[in-house]
């Protein structure tokens, strides 16, 4: 059995008329469902119509097509409609375009296979129409669940957020001389910058400043690592007299052993220090980090240097430990790279100088240099940015 080729309502108020139109049609291939009584009609005409086409007599006895007009507006017709009349003249023939009509052919019809191309036309029509419906009730269902997912993750996102936060130190931490604090302003929800410090018995501080590669929840996770890490180092050296935790270097390949074995592709850039409160020295490792921190002091301002690359690279990654001795009065600022996004001048040299001179300027306070840097006006960098400062009043 030959599928149909569409579905066709017919209508017209005269049924042997009809029947011979709707002869033709079935011929063809098409389904036929025939209406004589339009009053009395119940087909639905709209968006979800099971037919294709209408062939519609235009001289219906006591039909008003002005009146059938405003009724078809309303009701919002989709489908295409071809007009058929047994007079031609101007005046029908505009009838039945304003009525909407797609053709228009006159009895008896003489080029049934014009009228059948007509027919085939217009099923086209619909059924791309219906399609281009479908795939618009398939975007809208995706939508709904893309937001419903959007708005999910966000949730999650501001969750993950306040446990990074919680993570963080205790901001400022007073120590005699010795004050440590910190802020991180992420891009998004989660930061993959981050920063710690704490106490190891009465005289030394551990701290470092880690900028992990891309953003977001990943990024995040790699932070989560890397407080863990030095968590277990802290107590291993409590319990266990394991006193890596006091080697910058050491501290260095571990997180670069952890980081590697992750697996997730992820590689951080690091400073790592030991501040000796009882000698006033500091010992510190930097791998692959920008900018590298810098001492300000009665003498000025100026980076301190140190080579190294970024942790969770390569398996035989090689870094530097120095140690130095520090000013009776001073502050240590480290910051991620973000701060450079933030910087007025357009290359990374430029980028550095202007930022020494900053702190040459503005040596009195982290709070000072945090307003001289516009960081209280910052609520989403366009990077992630974290700062750690150590000052010591002499």
């Amino acid at each position: 059995m030959m599928a149909s080729k569409g579905s066709v309502l017919i209508v017209d108020d005269d049924p042997a008329r009809a029947a011979e139109l709707a002869g033709l049609v079935s011929s063809a291939g098409f389904n036929i469902q025939v209406v004589t009584d339009v009053n009395n009609s119940t087909h639905a005409l709209g968006v979800s119509s099971d037919l294709d086409v209408i062939l519609c007599e235009l001289d219906l006895k006591d039909v008003s097509w002005g009146e059938t007009r405003r009724t078809l507006r309303e009701t919002e017709v989709q489908v295409p409609v071809i007009m058929l009349s047994d007079v031609a003249d101007a005046d029908r023939m505009m009838k039945a375009l304003r009525l909407g009509a797609s053709d228009f052919f006159l009895r008896p019809v003489e080029d049934k296979a014009a009228l059948v191309r007509s027919i085939e036309r217009c099923v086209r029509q619909r059924r791309i129409h219906r399609e281009l419906q479908e795939s618009r009730q398939r975007l809208e269902a995706a939508n709904i669940e893309l937001r419903g997912t959007v708005q999910m993750l966000e949730q999650d996102q501001q969750a993950g957020r306040q446990v990074q936060l919680r993570m963080l130190p205790a901001t400022p931490l007073v120590l005699g001389d010795y004050v440590l604090s910190h802020t991180v302003i992420p891009s998004l929800y989660l930061s993959g910058d981050f920063t710690d410090y704490f106490t190891l018995g009465e005289h030394f501080v551990t701290f470092f400043m880690a900028d992990v590669s891309g953003h977001g929840s990943s990024s995040a996770f790699a932070t989560v690592l890397l407080k863990n890490l030095f968590a277990r180092k802290r107590s291993d050296l409590l319990r266990r007299n394991d006193d890596t935790i006091l080697s910058p270097v050491a501290m260095l390949k571990r997180a670069n052993k952890e980081l590697l074995d992750l697996g997730v592709g992820k590689f951080a850039t690091m400073v790592i220090g030991l501040l000796d409160m009882q000698g006033n020295t500091l010992r510190y490792s930097v791998a692959g980090h920008l900018p590298q921190p810098v001492l300000v002091s009665q003498e000025g301002a100026h980076y301190l240097r140190g080579e190294g690359s970024a942790v969770g690279i390569m398996e035989d990654a090689q870094f530097e430990e120095h140690m130095i001795d520090l000013p009776e009065s001073f502050m240590l600022a480290l910051f991620s790279d973000g701060i450079l996004e933030t910087l007025p001048p357009k290359n990374l040299i430029e980028k550095e100088k202007y930022f020494l001179n900053v702190f040459e300027q503005t040596a009195d306070s982290p709070d000072e240099l945090v307003i001289r840097l516009g960081l209280d006006r910052i609520e989403t960098a366009p990077d992630d940015i974290a700062a750690l400062f150590i000052s010591k009043r002499g």
